[in-house]
């Protein structure tokens, strides 16, 4: 009989903290989700913490409901976190092999990594993240994996994620004080990817746009690993308070119209369609004209695109995906989204839902939750592995049991 293990994930959002817990088969790999959580995030403002008691009280509820659900109690977790202080930038690191028959091991992987990691990053950075992009072996390029093979130079092109160390030693403690332990902290940005994405999408060049409600994040792979990572800081909480600016209305009554009569073509609506703010709220009472609606909430997602497309041509990749862009996030979750994002980025535009898991699916069948399903999935992956997309690189058992120790004295 096939042994089940516990794996929870935690994404930690400026609008809504969702955690999800599932059982891994040791056989399949296949995540079998058994418990869904959520809780309005009260404490984060653009993926940092504002307020650390709220924070820990969300937390704490988003975890109590997840458990509920799966009668199981969580002890530890994955941890999402996004925010425009994650950065990301290319880095090459370049070893000798000295073993005999210059035959590379892991121990060679992991120097080279280590090497790909001696750059000079600001003292308030931390790396949380290095991705093995590809090796090159003496001149010979691409390779994805070269342990076992035989040279003489081993070389790596990797992919560094940073974050700011205030920020993240604040999520730690928030974490911690509400009673779990931390696996492992993911950014968002490279969580999201790996609950829509499928390998041929990767392979071909495809591009991921996770719609948050503090910041957009955007990772385009190619040749089956990441070419690029960054963070935007416009989301959907960027098109509410123009909502609430442009109609004159309470945020409160702006979230509430964006979910209910939003869209993002004005064509399509009506010029004499109005909205009644009375079925809303108590305090808006005055009618607006829903194509006015419409106008706001369009200009900032085309805005949102724009600054899309901006971060594809510096790589040089404007409208030369050939797997186009996939949507996600809970910023995506509007009429005629698709439509206005194959308009200005000239690439076929599909909605990611999170996809290779079982279990509670009309739970999570939503793009809200591609960051905390593709936490389960890197951590049914990756899990005594090594950090990155499939690379035995670095010794995550040691990495984990060394941060534990580490967090646990940022307590109190």
């Amino acid at each position: 009989m096939s042994k089940l293990r516990l794996i929870a994930g935690l994404d930690i959002g400026s609008s809504k903290i969702r955690t999800v817990v599932g059982t891994i088969d040791e056989k399949t790999q296949m995540p079998n989700i058994i418990g869904v959580g959520i809780a309005p995030s009260m404490g984060l403002r653009k993926g940092q913490i504002i307020d650390v008691e709220e924070t820990i009280s969300n937390i704490t509820a988003s975890l109590e409901d997840a458990e509920r659900m799966a009668g199981e109690p969580v002890h530890h977790v994955l941890i999402g976190i996004s925010g425009n202080h994650i950065e990301s930038f290319n880095s090459k690191g370049v070893i000798a092999i000295s073993n005999p028959g210059n035959e590379i091991s892991e121990d060679d992987t992991d120097r080279v990594l280590e090497a790909a990691q001696a750059v000079a990053i600001p003292n308030n950075r931390r790396i949380l993240r290095i991705i093995p992009k590809s090796f090159t072996v003496d001149e010979q390029k691409g390779i994805k994996y070269p342990v076992g093979m035989s040279g003489i130079r081993l070389e790596v092109d990797a992919h560094i994620v940073t974050g700011m160390i205030p920020a993240v030693r604040n999520v730690e403690k928030c974490v911690l004080q509400a009673g779990v332990d931390i696996d492992d902290i993911i950014p968002s940005v490279l969580a999201s990817p790996e609950a829509v994405l499928s390998k041929r999408q990767k392979e071909l060049g495809v591009v991921v746009v996770d719609i948050g409600s503090g910041g957009t994040s955007v990772a385009v792979f190619e040749e089956g690993t990441t070419l690029n990572n960054e963070v935007i800081p416009v989301g959907g909480e960027n098109v509410t308070n123009d909502i609430a600016i442009g109609l004159r209305t309470s945020i409160d009554t702006a979230e509430k119209i964006k979910i209910e009569y939003g869209s993002c073509m004005p064509g399509e609506v009506n010029d004499r369609e109005m909205i009644d703010l009375g079925s809303f709220s108590k305090i808006d009472m005055q009618k607006i004209s829903k194509r006015h609606l419409v106008e706001i909430i369009e200009a900032r997602y085309h805005e949102i695109f724009l600054l899309v497309k901006e971060e594809l041509a510096k790589i040089h990749r404007d409208g030369m995906l050939p797997a186009g862009v996939v949507l996600t996030g809970a910023g995506v979750k509007i009429p005629s989204i698709i439509d206005l994002a194959r308009e200005t980025l000239n690439l076929p535009v599909q909605i990611g839902f999170p996809q290779n898991f079982e279990g509670v699916v009309d739970k999570i069948e939503d793009p809200a939750y591609a960051t905390a399903i593709g936490l389960i999935i890197w951590g049914s992956r990756f899990s005594g592995r090594s950090f990155g997309f499939g690379m035995r690189g670095l010794n995550f058992k040691k990495t984990f049991a060394g941060f534990k120790n580490w967090a646990r004295q940022l307590l109190p």
